[in-house]
């Protein structure tokens, strides 16, 4: 993500302070401050506070909140086009000789901002109405330094290369989805036999564990930080305004992630639930065990997750004859660390270590932090519920994103790790591809591995039989 040393201090818990107050003669009227901690103010003033001059440059930790919330308020381009306008009465840009000393105090400021935007909020200028404001912005500034051409040209390139990565990533989720849906498909008029196994693909419990972090990182590189906004947006009962995004959520990546998780539950049950012979399932379950241990010792708690769920699915955890052979001890102490008791209390204790050995890093190995992705959404989702997005004044609730702005850039810094571990095209394919039983395919499979022990069980066998196999 980010390229300039200066929007990594954005995302850093250490670099994210909440004390966004400027210099007393730069606080536009509006904005209302507690203890040095700016709390609530109207919109206006809260776009008037992001408008650099050639004295004043907002905090970088405002900048990223505002930017981050301020769709729900507003949408990107309108408020793009906003601060232009203050820039441009504010700089008297539009006189036919322009005072090149001021503006180049004021230059490199705006400059800035827009390469913040850029880099944080890529997706906003898919819109052209975007890239138009920017550029036109810059072509104003542009006759009193001729730096300031390569300096645009430049940010250009860079968003540029953002945004054809960005299309990219969606165009092999669309390739990956519509590759699983066909395989489903024919899976479920012939549920059994599987030629291929993921022991047969990989056998090493370390080499998976580093796969499945390769699929993981790649999944948190797309998504943007306004997903996390988006995927909550909805009607503000103070707001007279019609919401932003209330007709497309631009969440595409965040639903893949949450699918992608989904997936590796059932790609695990079914891995467990195909071989015929007891002491096979057996195998692949302590082989899993294995593997999740891995990924808990990386920092990839997303995967961890995805397993220990997949391993605790109803056809997996009836086969009692199964789970009899297997040495369990390591399993329930990873259940342990995961346990939801408390609220998830043991797993935001090791997240909370990972956090800190990401923060003293050396490499890129020990940087790694994968949250469980699906208790972080539900964070903010309870976080965005719990609070107003504005008060009964109108005013806008910007204690609460800048929570939501803590949390979310916390998790901006873990997206941009790079994988320090070597890809196995082979494995991450299958991984993403392989049929995988649906869940009247799982329990078909489990009651024809180890037999109904009720009238219940053997009921619903007998229909599944009758549905899925065509036998009676």
């Amino acid at each position: 993500m980010p390229q300039t040393p200066s929007s990594t201090a954005m995302f850093t818990p250490g670099g994210f302070s909440p004390h966004v107050h400027p210099p007393k003669e730069n606080i536009p009227e509006g904005l209302i401050f507690q203890d040095g901690n700016l709390t609530s103010a109207s919109l206006d003033a809260l776009i008037q506070h992001l408008v650099p001059t050639a004295e004043y440059y907002p905090e970088k930790a405002y900048i990223f909140t505002f930017l981050l919330s301020s769709r729900l308020f507003i949408e990107p381009q309108d408020l793009l086009s906003k601060v232009c306008h203050m820039c441009v009465e504010q700089q008297n840009l539009d006189d036919p000789v322009l005072d090149k000393v001021k503006v180049r105090k004021f230059g490199p400021k705006i400059l800035q901002l827009l390469t913040e935007w850029t880099e944080t909020f890529p997706s906003d200028f898919r819109d052209e109405q975007m890239v138009g404001h920017l550029k036109e912005m810059i072509h104003r500034i542009a006759p009193c330094d001729e730096a300031y051409w390569k300096k645009m040209n430049l940010l250009l390139q860079n968003l540029n290369q953002k945004l054809a990565t960005l299309n990219q990533g969606e165009e092999t989720i669309v390739k990956v989805n519509a590759s699983v849906s066909d395989k489903l498909v024919a899976f479920k008029t012939k549920p059994p036999p599987i030629q291929r196994d993921i022991l047969s693909i990989c056998s090493d419990p370390y080499t998976l564990a580093q796969q499945l972090t390769h699929v993981e990182l790649e999944h948190l590189s797309h998504i943007g930080p306004e997903e996390f906004v988006q995927a909550f947006v909805h009607k503000d009962p103070l707001d007279s305004t019609k919401p932003c995004f209330s007709d497309q959520k631009k969440t595409m990546n965040l639903e893949a992630y949450v699918k992608w998780f989904n997936r590796l539950c059932y790609v695990v049950a079914t891995e467990i639930c195909m071989p015929a012979k007891k002491k096979q399932r057996a195998q692949v379950i302590e082989f899993f065990i294995d593997v999740a241990r891995e990924c808990f010792n990386i920092g990839n708690f997303n995967s961890l997750m995805a397993i220990i769920s997949g391993m605790n699915m109803s056809p997996v955890s009836r086969l009692k004859k199964t789970w009899a052979k297997v040495k369990t001890a390591k399993f329930f102490i990873l259940e342990h660390q995961m346990d939801p008791t408390g609220n998830f209390y043991n797993y935001r204790t090791a997240l909370r270590g990972a956090a800190h050995r990401s923060l003293t890093a050396h490499s890129n190995r020990e940087k790694i932090v994968i949250p469980f992705f699906s208790l972080l959404i539900k964070d903010i989702y309870f976080l965005n519920e719990g609070c107003a997005n504005r008060l009964p004044n109108g005013h806008v609730n910007f204690e609460k994103f800048i929570e939501l702005a803590k949390q979310v850039g916390e998790f901006m810094t873990w997206k941009q790790v790079e994988c320090p571990f070597e890809q196995d095209h082979n494995i991450i394919h299958y991984l993403q591809t392989a049929p995988v039983f649906t869940e009247d395919g799982l329990y078909l499979a489990s009651y024809e591995s180890e037999s109904p022990e009720n009238q219940t069980e053997k009921d619903r066998w007998k229909t599944l039989r009758s549905t899925i196999l065509g036998k009676t």
